[in-house]
């Protein structure tokens, strides 16, 4: 795969992550934890059907004999999986989407804290003004009188996120999910999490009251919009560095953000705008000199026969 045809396809994954939000609006009488509970089994359902395709039986051998690691792992993407769709219901997509975008650099920080890695200067001043667009935008939303409920939900996901990664490090597995030689295949973790979260949402979603047009819609998210995306990144982080992995990322919060007010009519508030652009700007700046850092270090010297 050209470099140029895996940028275009984790383009393309983060445009299916980012349909979430105005999707959701268009629902009719699912509430939150129905929402949750459909779109976690209709991803199950893909996940477990796509992933026999390629596999066969040899899928669920594996899967009876995983390791810790790779339960944990499901768990963690099922605590993502859930608290993002309860999040979108009870706050705005923006929200959202700005408070989960600081999940590298909270990965960055637990890295430092749990694994003892060395961060350099640039990265601990991105966690910083990170941090002040956070904390500005949810001081803004209590000074409103605004509930605090959904970001708050929605802080789980980067948090999830950053426990899973940083205890795959740990144990050697790959992050991104790609398999290695000798390694566990983590996209049967995504398969677990999606069991998991329809599992213990589904207490909560009964009695059902989603129409034809919910289910449909909640279908395709948990099709197209979840599980379609998470084969895709698997693949290309076998071609991208991770550095230029997550800055193509941030697209999700600009995506996500322009279909929620052009689909939906939800326009961000001021204090969103301002708290997500000091995070969007300081993941950008960061993301943009390591991937710089990593380029220049491949680039060959004077005298190689590359």
């Amino acid at each position: 795969m050209s470099h140029r045809r895996a940028v275009a396809l984790m383009v393309l994954v983060t445009l299916l992550w980012s349909m979430a939000g105005v999707v959701s609006r268009h629902l009719d009488q699912a509430s939150s934890f129905e929402v949750t509970f459909w779109r976690s089994l209709f991803s199950a359902l893909t996940l477990s059907i796509v992933l026999t395709l390629i596999r066969g039986p040899r899928l669920w051998r594996d899967l009876a004999r995983a390791p810790w690691p790779v339960w944990f792992s499901g768990a963690c993407w099922s605590v993502m999986a859930t608290a993002f769709m309860l999040a979108i219901t009870l706050t705005t997509v923006a929200n959202v989407l700005v408070v989960m975008a600081i999940g590298p650099l909270i990965t960055a920080l637990f890295a430092r804290v749990f694994l003892h890695h060395r961060l350099p200067a640039r990265t601990w001043l991105a966690i910083a003004v990170a941090g002040v667009g956070i904390a500005w935008m949810f001081g803004q939303e209590a000074r409103s009188g605004l509930s605090l409920t959904g970001s708050l939900v929605a802080m789980a996901v980067p948090l999830a996120a950053a426990l899973n990664f940083t205890t795959l490090q740990h144990v050697g597995l790959g992050v991104l999910g790609a398999a290695r030689p000798g390694r566990h295949d983590m996209l049967s973790a995504v398969l677990i999490g999606a069991v998991l979260s329809s599992l213990y949402t589904l207490p909560f979603a009964y009695p059902f009251q989603a129409s034809t047009h919910d289910l449909a819609l909640l279908a395709m998210l948990g099709a197209v919009q979840l599980a379609l995306p998470c084969l895709l990144l698997v693949r290309l982080s076998r071609q991208l560095p991770a550095a230029e992995i997550a800055l193509l990322g941030l697209l999700e919060v600009i995506f996500g953000v322009t279909w929620a007010w052009l689909g939906a009519g939800e326009i961000p508030g001021s204090s969103t705008l301002a708290g997500g652009g000091l995070v969007l700007g300081a993941l950008i700046a960061n993301e943009a000199l390591a991937l710089g850092g990593r380029i220049r270090g491949q680039r060959p010297t004077a005298g190689s026969h590359r």
